[in-house]
């Protein structure tokens, strides 16, 4: 089947180079207009925060999610009588923002602070900052900085772009060298860029039409260039390496092309159906921040392999013999038998003592990965963000006057079943009851309560409570604050029959953030694991080689914890990589972590096994198809963990804390996985299992639908 593909491939190859340019002008036209339909909203629904936040939009015409906050230092002078003319300015200057309203206003310790509510949603709030800020310049608010989730979205919009316009530039040239270095200097060269380019605009054109239907995280364009990028250079290299071996055989150009992709093809086939699994995995995770993610991660390895399997061939075809043949510098792998390199060196190495390589290695691997007993976690950080932002000015001003909690008070939405239920003498009792519960808390500095809006809604059915704690949105201490009010006080107090109550804003959205996300990751890693395995156990015909690669994906998913949190937590390199020093790493990190390197990891274990598989089947003993499969394949495999690392150093260098925490997680797993994991340890675990490396029970391969492979003698080639 695959060969009748390629041959019906390379027979319309102008049409499809037809069809990948439409793609490719389609999908940068999308690229233009895909940052108007993102959002950082992390919102859960069905979750007690959703039933709140839903609640205070639509009876309270509140919305967290649409709230400014203009922040004014004031002077001696504007703290007396100009007082009041200063917040008839603020008031004018709102109105300028459609469904604007001030519901607080607040003087407190020389600062004014106050809340402008909008009915808009995140992204249409977001588009009104320069309205707002336009016009308290207009109105002469001197000082006045506005923050909260739309100026904070606003701001770092094209913080975002201007990171994936530098990291794409730093990824481009960076991959250039390498690439140089390992084919040469040849024509070749543009191929690993031209299936990059019509990769990513495919996704890209895909993901546009997904941000009309469901949430896709402002993150979404940074994430799919970056990693299709070092994803289409990855596949698309080791098919120009095996197209090279290919090609100098004596026969027909179209015929090299058939067996490169039935050999380099069909591994990148299987590696590109683990990425995908590992992304699909997401889907299970009832949050639509991580499902954008998902929806969108899972798009790149599908359009990689499109390509791969259309594009690729083609322009194979166009630059035939002499485009892979390096002029002048002739690259690593042009060099003339490889198998007496140093992969092969190291082959013999680890085949020889294995059980002790394999126990230093992973001794080394373990000590990589000890870090992650630190890993602490928090839905999202108002501090590890790009400091010249206004937004950011103003978050500073008020966590050194105010507090830091002011900005995202928790909410308690308190629903009595009942119009003008707020005025019973027994919920009048209980609302300050409760009040003075939490006010008991040490980790609360003001609670706010009241018999008339914004406590009140019009209806009289519904109040609200304000309670403001001591530090950040995301922080451990603002975390346990909401569990011990959810868990403890709001159940601490007896309320009339028919009353509900619900902890609301963004510090209850945070935590029903994390607590959805990590209910679920563990089903997720159980899924992936138990997919990989299938998929595997097919592709190599083998039980045992099958559950080494899903083991060993997670300790390469381990190590890239471990550096994560030794890089952010403990600040290990944080100066010379010019990362954030945090003490929470983002929540949904972790889980995107998981997916994405379980797939890439994956990728490096197909192309060597294969390998290996392969030199078995034609005769040679088990050590020797080791060392064989290593000698093959450790320059490529290396050379291309190498580019995708350098590919992915454009999130490191960024300015947006997720999103280097992302890229450090995923270049260090990446690096540590195709040199220690996959050059020590799993020919090291090979080794020992000898025999048991080709075993596939009958039963087994008849629920795989594929051919038996016995258990070999004792003495069958060892």
């Amino acid at each position: 089947m695959l060969e009748s593909w390629i041959r019906l491939v390379l027979r319309w190859r102008g049409p499809v180079l037809a069809c990948w340019l439409v793609v490719g002008i389609l999908g940068a036209l999308a690229a233009l207009g895909l940052p108007g339909l993102l959002t950082t909203s992390l919102t859960v629904p069905g979750t007690s925060s959703a039933q709140a936040n839903a609640i205070l939009v639509k009876d309270f015409h509140e919305n967290i999610e649409g709230t400014f906050t203009v922040v004014v230092p004031l002077t001696k002078a504007s703290q007396g009588v100009a007082l009041r003319g200063l917040e008839g300015d603020l008031g004018a200057a709102v109105k300028s923002v459609p469904s604007a309203s001030i519901t607080q206003e607040h003087v407190v310790e020389g600062v004014l602070y106050a809340n402008v509510d909008t009915t808009l949603d995140l992204g249409q709030a977001a588009k009104q900052t320069p309205v707002l800020r336009h016009e308290l310049r207009v109105e002469h608010v001197t000082g006045a900085l506005v923050t909260g989730p739309p100026a904070l979205q606003s701001d770092i919009t094209p913080i975002l772009a201007s990171d994936l316009h530098r990291g794409e530039i730093l990824a481009v040239v960076l991959a250039l060298a390498l690439l140089v270095a390992v084919l040469g200097l040849c024509w070749a060269l543009a191929i690993p860029y031209l299936v990059a380019g019509a990769t990513t605009a495919g996704t890209l054109g895909v993901v546009y039409l997904l941000a009309h239907w469901v949430t896709m995280v402002l993150y979404v364009p940074n994430v799919i260039e970056l990693i299709g990028l070092a994803l289409a250079i990855d596949y698309s290299l080791l098919i120009v390496h095996r197209f090279r071996a290919e090609v100098a055989k004596p026969g027909p150009l179209e015929e090299a092309i058939l067996r490169t992709m039935q050999s380099a093809g069909r591994t990148i086939f299987i590696s590109g159906c683990a990425v995908a699994i590992g992304l699909a995995t997401l889907f299970i995770v009832p949050v639509p921040f991580v499902r954008s993610l998902g929806a969108a991660g899972l798009v790149v390895p599908m359009f990689s392999l499109l390509a791969a399997f259309t594009l690729q061939p083609v322009l194979l075809y166009y630059f035939g013999r002499r485009g892979v043949s390096p002029v002048g510098l002739r690259g690593i792998m042009a060099r003339r038998a490889v198998e007496k390199g140093t992969w092969e060196r190291i082959g013999r190495g680890v085949t020889r003592r294995p059980l002790l390589v394999l126990v230093s290695s992973l001794v080394v691997l373990a000590g990589l990965s000890a870090s992650v007993l630190g890993l602490a976690l928090t839905p999202g950080s108002v501090t590890a963000i790009p400091q010249g932002m206004q937004s950011a000015q103003a978050l500073d001003l008020v966590r050194a006057h105010v507090g830091p909690g002011v900005v995202t008070p928790i909410q308690v939405v308190i629903d009595t079943g009942v119009d003008h239920g707020a005025s019973i003498p027994a919920q009048v009792k209980a609302r300050l009851k409760l009040a003075e519960a939490i006010l008991r808390d040490s980790e609360v500095f003001v609670v706010a309560i009241g018999d008339k809006a914004p406590y009140v809604d019009p209806s009289g059915r519904y109040e609200q409570i304000f309670v403001v704690g001591r530090h950040d949105f995301g922080a451990a201490a603002t975390q346990q604050l909401v569990t011990h009010l959810r868990d403890d006080v709001l159940s601490s107090v007896r309320f009339p029959a028919g009353t509900s109550l619900y902890l609301g804003g963004a510090p209850a959205q945070g935590v029903d953030f994390l607590n959805s996300v990590y209910a679920t990751f563990p089903w997720l890693v159980l899924l992936a694991l138990a997919l990989a395995w299938l998929v595997l156990a097919r592709a190599f015909r083998s039980v045992l080689l099958a559950l080494l690669a899903v083991l060993l994906d997670l300790v390469s998913v381990g190590v890239a914890y471990g550096v994560l949190v030794a890089v952010f937590r403990f600040g290990v390199l944080s100066s010379v990589l010019g990362t954030y020093q945090v003490s929470q790493i983002e929540g949904w990190v972790p889980v995107f972590l998981f997916a994405m390197l379980f797939g890439l990891s994956m990728d490096y274990e197909v192309f060597i096994v294969s390998r290996v598989r392969e030199a078995h089947a034609l005769g040679s003993s088990t050590r020797d198809a080791i060392v064989e499969g290593l000698a093959q394949t450790g320059a490529v495999v290396t050379s291309a963990a190498l580019i995708m690392v350098v590919a992915l150093s454009g999130l490191v260098f960024g300015h947006v804390a997720g999103l280097q925490e992302l890229g450090v997680g995923l270049s260090f797993g990446v690096l540590f996985d195709a040199t220690i994991v996959r050059g020590l340890v799993l020919p090291s675990a090979m080794t020992l299992l000898g025999r048991w490396n080709w075993w596939l029970p009958r039963p087994v391969a008849a629920l795989l639908r594929t051919t038996a492979s016995p258990l070999e003698t004792r003495e069958a080639r060892q």
